[in-house]
Protein backbone atom coordinates (compact mmCIF):
# COMPACT_ATOMS: atom_id res chain seq x y z
CA UNK A 1 0.00 0.00 0.00
CA UNK A 2 1.25 3.38 -1.16
CA UNK A 3 1.45 5.46 2.38
CA UNK A 4 1.69 8.50 0.51
CA UNK A 5 -1.63 7.75 -1.47
CA UNK A 6 -3.24 6.88 2.36
CA UNK A 7 -2.02 10.34 3.09
CA UNK A 8 -3.79 12.01 0.68
CA UNK A 9 -6.90 9.97 1.08
CA UNK A 10 -6.95 11.86 4.67
CA UNK A 11 -6.45 14.78 3.31
CA UNK A 12 -9.48 14.01 0.92
CA UNK A 13 -11.75 13.25 4.26
CA UNK A 14 -11.05 16.27 5.67
CA UNK A 15 -11.95 18.35 2.82
CA UNK A 16 -14.47 16.22 0.60
CA UNK A 17 -13.67 18.48 -2.11
CA UNK A 18 -10.97 16.92 -4.69
CA UNK A 19 -9.87 20.31 -6.33
CA UNK A 20 -9.49 21.61 -2.97
CA UNK A 21 -7.74 18.49 -1.26
CA UNK A 22 -5.10 18.78 -4.50
CA UNK A 23 -4.71 22.02 -4.38
CA UNK A 24 -3.25 21.28 -0.48
CA UNK A 25 -1.05 18.16 -1.69
CA UNK A 26 0.19 20.14 -4.94
CA UNK A 27 -1.15 18.34 -7.31
CA UNK A 28 -3.70 18.27 -10.19
CA UNK A 29 -7.00 16.96 -9.19
CA UNK A 30 -7.06 14.22 -12.09
CA UNK A 31 -3.87 12.70 -10.27
CA UNK A 32 -5.65 12.35 -6.71
CA UNK A 33 -8.48 10.78 -8.41
CA UNK A 34 -6.07 8.45 -10.07
CA UNK A 35 -4.36 7.83 -6.59
CA UNK A 36 -7.97 7.67 -4.66
CA UNK A 37 -9.03 5.03 -7.28
CA UNK A 38 -6.32 2.96 -7.10
CA UNK A 39 -6.05 2.94 -3.12
CA UNK A 40 -10.17 1.68 -3.34
CA UNK A 41 -9.08 -0.89 -5.73
CA UNK A 42 -6.22 -2.26 -3.74
CA UNK A 43 -8.45 -1.89 -0.53
CA UNK A 44 -11.63 -3.53 -2.11
CA UNK A 45 -13.56 -0.83 -0.05
CA UNK A 46 -15.25 2.67 -1.56
CA UNK A 47 -13.89 4.71 0.64
CA UNK A 48 -15.87 7.75 -0.78
CA UNK A 49 -19.14 8.74 -2.46
CA UNK A 50 -18.64 10.76 -5.32
CA UNK A 51 -21.64 12.71 -7.25
CA UNK A 52 -21.11 16.09 -9.56
CA UNK A 53 -22.14 18.28 -6.52
CA UNK A 54 -20.44 16.81 -3.31
CA UNK A 55 -17.69 14.05 -2.02
CA UNK A 56 -18.86 12.36 1.19
CA UNK A 57 -17.17 9.13 2.94
CA UNK A 58 -18.91 5.76 3.03
CA UNK A 59 -19.22 4.17 6.52
CA UNK A 60 -16.69 2.02 5.79
CA UNK A 61 -14.13 4.85 4.31
CA UNK A 62 -14.90 6.77 7.80
CA UNK A 63 -14.00 3.82 9.47
CA UNK A 64 -10.67 2.75 7.85
CA UNK A 65 -9.40 6.06 7.69
CA UNK A 66 -10.04 7.11 11.17
CA UNK A 67 -8.21 3.64 12.09
CA UNK A 68 -5.74 4.66 9.05
CA UNK A 69 -4.56 8.03 10.60
CA UNK A 70 -4.01 6.35 13.88
CA UNK A 71 -1.53 3.90 12.62
CA UNK A 72 0.23 6.97 10.22
CA UNK A 73 0.60 8.97 14.05
CA UNK A 74 2.22 5.63 15.38
CA UNK A 75 4.37 4.96 11.90
CA UNK A 76 6.03 8.44 12.68
CA UNK A 77 6.25 7.25 16.39
CA UNK A 78 7.89 4.11 15.31
CA UNK A 79 10.40 6.50 12.63
CA UNK A 80 11.63 9.04 15.60
CA UNK A 81 12.06 6.55 18.28
CA UNK A 82 14.08 4.46 16.18
CA UNK A 83 16.02 7.75 14.88
CA UNK A 84 16.92 8.27 18.29
CA UNK A 85 18.14 4.45 19.23
CA UNK A 86 20.47 5.10 15.77
CA UNK A 87 21.84 8.33 17.00
CA UNK A 88 22.27 8.30 20.42
CA UNK A 89 21.70 4.76 21.09
CA UNK A 90 19.02 5.25 23.13
CA UNK A 91 15.06 3.44 24.48
CA UNK A 92 12.40 5.79 24.60
CA UNK A 93 10.19 5.30 27.13
CA UNK A 94 6.69 7.65 27.18
CA UNK A 95 5.11 7.94 30.70
CA UNK A 96 2.13 9.62 31.62
CA UNK A 97 1.12 10.61 35.11
CA UNK A 98 -1.56 12.01 37.79
CA UNK A 99 -0.42 15.03 39.93
CA UNK A 100 -0.41 12.54 42.82
CA UNK A 101 2.14 10.25 40.90
CA UNK A 102 4.43 13.42 40.24
CA UNK A 103 4.89 14.08 44.16
CA UNK A 104 5.90 10.66 44.67
CA UNK A 105 6.58 7.50 43.27
CA UNK A 106 7.02 8.55 39.39
CA UNK A 107 10.90 9.34 40.14
CA UNK A 108 10.51 5.42 41.57
CA UNK A 109 9.38 4.68 38.64
CA UNK A 110 12.34 6.17 36.15
CA UNK A 111 14.71 5.10 38.72
CA UNK A 112 13.71 1.38 38.18
CA UNK A 113 13.54 1.96 34.52
CA UNK A 114 16.86 3.30 34.54
CA UNK A 115 18.16 0.55 36.81
CA UNK A 116 17.44 -1.72 34.68
CA UNK A 117 17.93 -0.17 31.00
CA UNK A 118 20.98 2.53 32.09
CA UNK A 119 20.54 4.26 28.64
CA UNK A 120 16.92 4.61 28.79
CA UNK A 121 15.67 8.03 27.61
CA UNK A 122 12.41 9.25 28.90
CA UNK A 123 9.80 11.16 28.16
CA UNK A 124 7.15 13.16 30.58
CA UNK A 125 3.10 14.17 30.57
CA UNK A 126 1.28 15.25 33.36
CA UNK A 127 -2.48 13.68 31.99
CA UNK A 128 -5.39 12.76 33.60
CA UNK A 129 -7.27 9.03 33.89
CA UNK A 130 -9.20 9.62 30.26
CA UNK A 131 -5.77 11.47 29.12
CA UNK A 132 -3.83 8.64 29.83
CA UNK A 133 -6.22 5.77 28.73
CA UNK A 134 -6.40 7.71 24.92
CA UNK A 135 -2.68 8.18 24.95
CA UNK A 136 -2.09 4.37 25.81
CA UNK A 137 -4.66 2.96 23.00
CA UNK A 138 -3.09 5.76 20.83
CA UNK A 139 0.35 4.39 21.21
CA UNK A 140 1.04 7.89 22.34
CA UNK A 141 2.34 6.75 25.77
CA UNK A 142 4.04 3.59 26.75
CA UNK A 143 3.59 3.76 30.47
CA UNK A 144 1.15 5.42 32.75
CA UNK A 145 0.53 6.23 36.26
CA UNK A 146 -3.30 6.90 37.33
CA UNK A 147 -5.19 7.82 40.54
CA UNK A 148 -8.13 5.22 41.36
CA UNK A 149 -8.51 4.18 37.84
CA UNK A 150 -10.65 1.23 36.70
CA UNK A 151 -8.83 -0.99 34.39
CA UNK A 152 -10.21 -0.91 31.02
CA UNK A 153 -10.12 -4.42 29.58
CA UNK A 154 -7.78 -3.73 26.70
CA UNK A 155 -4.87 -2.19 28.52
CA UNK A 156 -2.86 -4.19 31.45
CA UNK A 157 -2.23 -2.37 35.08
CA UNK A 158 -0.88 -3.31 38.59
CA UNK A 159 -1.86 -0.91 41.76
CA UNK A 160 1.58 0.41 42.87
CA UNK A 161 0.74 2.54 45.77
CA UNK A 162 -2.16 3.15 48.28
CA UNK A 163 -2.33 6.05 50.69
CA UNK A 164 -4.88 8.37 52.84
CA UNK A 165 -6.83 11.25 51.30
CA UNK A 166 -6.75 14.23 53.10
CA UNK A 167 -9.30 17.30 53.25
CA UNK A 168 -7.84 20.71 52.40
CA UNK A 169 -9.14 23.68 54.06
CA UNK A 170 -8.66 27.71 53.92
CA UNK A 171 -6.54 28.75 56.65
CA UNK A 172 -8.96 30.57 58.58
CA UNK A 173 -11.21 27.55 58.43
CA UNK A 174 -12.98 26.92 62.01
CA UNK A 175 -12.05 22.52 61.66
CA UNK A 176 -9.10 21.77 62.80
CA UNK A 177 -6.78 18.27 63.30
CA UNK A 178 -7.53 18.78 67.10
CA UNK A 179 -11.63 19.29 66.48
CA UNK A 180 -12.14 17.50 63.69
CA UNK A 181 -14.70 14.29 64.15
CA UNK A 182 -16.76 13.31 60.94
CA UNK A 183 -16.72 14.29 57.42
CA UNK A 184 -19.94 14.91 57.98
CA UNK A 185 -19.00 18.69 59.26
CA UNK A 186 -18.47 19.68 55.73
CA UNK A 187 -21.96 18.86 54.46
CA UNK A 188 -22.97 22.76 54.19
CA UNK A 189 -18.78 23.72 52.57
CA UNK A 190 -18.58 24.68 48.42
CA UNK A 191 -16.27 21.83 47.37
CA UNK A 192 -13.25 21.81 44.69
CA UNK A 193 -13.35 18.81 42.09
CA UNK A 194 -11.38 17.61 39.36
CA UNK A 195 -13.32 16.61 36.29
CA UNK A 196 -16.60 15.60 37.04
CA UNK A 197 -15.96 12.96 34.58
CA UNK A 198 -18.52 10.08 35.88
CA UNK A 199 -17.25 7.05 33.82
CA UNK A 200 -14.12 7.67 35.56
CA UNK A 201 -13.43 6.12 38.78
CA UNK A 202 -11.17 8.87 40.75
CA UNK A 203 -14.61 11.34 40.68
CA UNK A 204 -16.57 8.80 41.93
CA UNK A 205 -14.37 7.49 44.67
CA UNK A 206 -14.19 11.50 46.00
CA UNK A 207 -18.24 11.41 45.65
CA UNK A 208 -18.40 8.34 47.43
CA UNK A 209 -16.55 9.85 50.27
CA UNK A 210 -18.92 12.57 50.70
CA UNK A 211 -22.27 9.92 50.20
CA UNK A 212 -21.03 7.84 53.18
CA UNK A 213 -20.89 10.75 55.19
CA UNK A 214 -24.49 11.69 54.48
CA UNK A 215 -24.10 14.22 52.01
CA UNK A 216 -23.89 14.73 48.53
CA UNK A 217 -21.26 17.83 47.75
CA UNK A 218 -21.84 21.06 46.81
CA UNK A 219 -19.17 21.55 43.58
CA UNK A 220 -18.72 25.02 43.33
CA UNK A 221 -15.38 24.66 40.97
CA UNK A 222 -14.15 22.01 38.54
CA UNK A 223 -10.38 22.48 38.30
CA UNK A 224 -7.90 19.78 36.34
CA UNK A 225 -4.95 21.45 37.95
CA UNK A 226 -3.68 20.79 41.52
CA UNK A 227 -1.86 24.47 41.97
CA UNK A 228 -5.07 25.96 40.73
CA UNK A 229 -7.06 23.99 43.21
CA UNK A 230 -4.66 25.21 46.25
CA UNK A 231 -4.84 28.48 45.23
CA UNK A 232 -8.67 28.81 45.21
CA UNK A 233 -8.81 27.14 48.75
CA UNK A 234 -6.13 29.20 49.98
CA UNK A 235 -8.05 32.41 49.06
CA UNK A 236 -11.43 30.77 50.33
CA UNK A 237 -13.49 29.50 47.54
CA UNK A 238 -13.96 26.07 49.21
CA UNK A 239 -12.13 22.90 50.42
CA UNK A 240 -10.93 19.96 48.48
CA UNK A 241 -10.71 16.29 48.84
CA UNK A 242 -7.16 14.97 47.55
CA UNK A 243 -4.45 12.27 48.16
CA UNK A 244 -2.08 12.84 50.79
CA UNK A 245 0.78 11.81 47.88
CA UNK A 246 0.15 15.34 46.22
CA UNK A 247 1.09 17.39 49.16
CA UNK A 248 4.23 15.66 49.27
CA UNK A 249 7.48 18.57 48.75
CA UNK A 250 4.10 21.42 49.22
CA UNK A 251 4.46 23.99 51.90
CA UNK A 252 0.91 25.09 51.91
CA UNK A 253 -0.68 27.67 53.53
CA UNK A 254 -3.74 25.51 54.61
CA UNK A 255 -4.99 23.72 56.78
CA UNK A 256 -4.73 20.05 56.08
CA UNK A 257 -6.66 16.61 57.66
CA UNK A 258 -5.74 13.48 56.87
CA UNK A 259 -8.47 10.92 56.69
CA UNK A 260 -6.97 8.13 58.39
CA UNK A 261 -10.53 6.47 59.11
CA UNK A 262 -12.49 6.25 55.92
CA UNK A 263 -12.39 3.09 53.68
CA UNK A 264 -11.89 5.30 50.62
CA UNK A 265 -7.52 4.89 49.74
CA UNK A 266 -5.48 6.70 46.70
CA UNK A 267 -4.33 4.24 44.80
CA UNK A 268 -2.06 4.85 42.00
CA UNK A 269 -2.06 2.29 39.42
CA UNK A 270 0.40 1.71 36.24
CA UNK A 271 -0.67 1.16 33.30
CA UNK A 272 0.50 -0.55 29.83
CA UNK A 273 0.05 -2.06 26.35
CA UNK A 274 0.33 -5.53 25.98
CA UNK A 275 2.46 -4.61 22.82
CA UNK A 276 4.76 -2.76 25.24
CA UNK A 277 4.73 -5.61 27.86
CA UNK A 278 5.96 -8.01 24.81
CA UNK A 279 8.49 -5.80 23.70
CA UNK A 280 9.88 -5.06 27.83
CA UNK A 281 8.76 -8.07 29.62
CA UNK A 282 12.11 -7.21 31.74
CA UNK A 283 10.48 -3.46 32.40
CA UNK A 284 7.30 -4.37 33.86
CA UNK A 285 8.26 -7.22 35.82
CA UNK A 286 10.97 -4.86 37.65
CA UNK A 287 8.45 -2.38 38.37
CA UNK A 288 5.25 -4.63 39.50
CA UNK A 289 7.60 -7.00 41.58
CA UNK A 290 9.46 -4.49 43.35
CA UNK A 291 8.68 -4.64 47.07
CA UNK A 292 8.36 -1.07 48.10
CA UNK A 293 5.54 -0.63 45.43
CA UNK A 294 3.59 -3.22 46.94
CA UNK A 295 3.46 -1.55 50.61
CA UNK A 296 0.33 0.32 51.52
CA UNK A 297 1.73 3.64 53.28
Amino acid sequence: MNIHHLQNALILSKKLHFTQAAEEINIVQPALSRQIRQLERELEIDLFKRTKRKVELTEAGRYFLQEAEKLLRQLDRIKEKAKTIQQEGKIEIRIGFTHSALQTILTEVIHKIQQLKPDTHTVLRELNNKEQFASLRNKEMDITIATNPIIPSDLRGKKISSNNFAVLLPPDHPVDQNNFKKFSVFSSEEFIFPSLDYTMNYPRTLLSICSEAGFLPKISHVASSASTCFKLIEKGFGIMIEPVTSLKNYDLPLKIIELKNIPQKAELTMLWTKDFELEHPEIISHIIHSAEFNASN
